[in-house]
């Protein structure tokens, strides 16, 4: 290893070693007394990590003999990751703290994830893309059997890792096909044994078990079948965190493997993610209708949000990979604000998941229903707040490939989905006087509700500068 191999990678051997400290540190000096400190102080790190990362980062540089890549597209969705990652943990703080959930452990097992998927996006080899796979599930497998006292989150935790080691067994098994008919495990030279017309039947096989295992990752159909339960299961804070930093770096490493590998081969894979789109869309869509938990509903939209970033994904150009990192950027900071609403729903003290607990909430909580009916409004892609743009983005990438009959069903689900959406506001402003949530809102969780649903306004203007952030991430992939 190089100096210049070694300083590519400094962000995450800095978060690595920095979990691996905290963790002797805490061990050492007592597992109660620095819980608190932990959340804050992991969370700082990974913020000023993502600074660091956007500020200093430049040009596209290759380590280990191209292994690892540090690009724009890795450096935009490294940022998304870290500054998501540490919002939720400032968040679920205040809630574990109540629930005698705050443990060391889980900042740090985050900040291992973190590092897990900071690796996956900057893949350059299959091996490099599965050993930081691995080291991401590995710790949300942790995290999301959290309550060992709840039965719910044991089992949705071993439903993760079950599902989770068939997934990545089809991955593997995708990579050694890949392997055996390409003769290297590396992006580049997979890329030239993939040309155009010169494909083998053994090296499409592996592609689509590849697809396949990466398709779970992004929870699409018909690899969806953990979310719903996962989502339900696990504490409210640790579905915060997979609804948001794991989709990003699951998207982005299904792009970097589909154009850095098989970029020659669009047509090949087009129509498969294309497929797993319009199914993705319309399940999410129409299963999410008759939910009454809401932990389950935000599993079913996060299938069908995932439908929407895999419609640009196939369209199979830079202008479609740019519509879906514009789209995980909304997505991410939508969710954000509605889980940080999600954390507060308690009555007499108690976690309130069902959706009838949003009744009347305008008469009790103005501002908080304000707020929320701007996110649903927004996920629902209702013009003229952002959540609207980030569909037009897709749409329009579909269109601009010839691929309409797919923006057609992504019109379709989008107006099916708004159902429940408007369902929920429906329940906060109409909804019957009765036993209603009654918690207080930690400070933290109220900034990050009101920054989303203000960023949901006012962010029309110019979306903040991320079209032309994401413009240069997508051409530093496709080109």
């Amino acid at each position: 290893m190089t100096s210049a191999d070694f300083y590519i990678v400094l962000p995450e051997v800095l978060l690595a070693v920095f979990a691996m400290l905290a963790l002797v540190v805490a061990v050492y000096t007592g597992k109660d007394k620095t819980a608190p400190l932990m959340f804050w102080l992991t969370a700082a790190v990974m913020a000023a990590l993502a600074v660091w990362i956007g500020l200093n980062g430049e040009g596209d540089n290759a380590a280990f003999g191209g292994m690892f890549n540090d690009d724009s597209f890795s450096r935009f969705s490294k940022v998304i990751i870290l500054l998501s990652g540490a919002a939720i943990l400032l968040m679920s703080a205040p809630y574990m703290a109540k629930r005698d959930l705050l443990k060391f452990e889980y900042p740090l097992l985050i900040a291992l994830a973190t590092v897990g998927m900071m690796v996956m996006v900057s893949a350059g080899d299959l091996m490099t893309l599965y050993m930081g796979l691995e080291l991401q599930s590995l710790a949300l497998y942790v995290v999301a059997s959290l309550r060992r006292d709840s039965v719910k989150s044991t089992e949705a935790g071993l439903k993760y890792f079950v599902l989770g080691a068939l997934s990545s067994g089809m991955l593997l098994y995708g990579a050694s096909l890949v392997y055996g008919f390409a003769g290297t495990t590396l992006f580049g030279g997979i890329i030239q044994t993939a040309s155009e017309g010169h494909v083998s039947l053994g090296l499409l096989f592996g592609l689509v078990f590849l697809i396949s295992g990466l398709a779970f990752k992004v929870s699409a159909v018909p690899f969806h079948m953990w979310t719903p339960d996962v989502y339900e299961g696990a504490p409210t804070p640790v579905t915060a965190f997979f609804a948001t930093a794991p989709k990003v770096a699951a998207m982005a490493m299904f792009a970097r493997v589909l154009f850095d590998a098989f970029g020659g081969v669009t047509g090949d894979w087009g129509q498969v993610v294309a497929i797993l789109s319009i199914l993705s869309m319309a399940l999410g869509a129409i299963a999410a209708i008759g939910q009454t938990n809401i932990k389950r509903l935000m599993a079913y939209s996060s299938i069908a949000h995932m439908g929407f970033a895999l419609m640009g994904l196939a369209a199979g150009n830079a202008g479609g990979v740019q519509a879906m990192l514009i789209y995980l950027a909304i997505y991410v900071t939508m969710n954000i604000g509605t889980f940080a609403f999600i954390l507060s729903m308690e009555r007499d003290g108690r976690p309130v998941t069902d959706i009838s607990g949003l009744n009347m909430l305008s008469k009790s909580e103005p501002l908080k229903a304000l707020a929320m009916l701007v996110l649903l409004f927004s996920l629902a892609g209702v013009p003229p707040l952002v959540g609207f743009f980030g569909k037009f983005y897709v749409l329009k990438a579909a269109v601009d490939a010839n691929l309409v009959w797919l923006a057609v069903g992504g019109v379709i689900a989008s107006v099916i989905g708004a159902f429940y959406y408007l369902r929920l506001v429906f329940f906060m402003y109409f909804g019957k006087e009765g036993d209603g949530i009654d918690g207080a809102m930690a400070p933290v969780a109220w900034v990050f509700l009101m920054g989303s649903a203000a960023i949901m306004v006012v962010g029309v203007v110019n979306l903040f500068g991320i079209e032309a952030l994401a413009a240069t991430a997508a051409n530093a992939l496709v080109n």
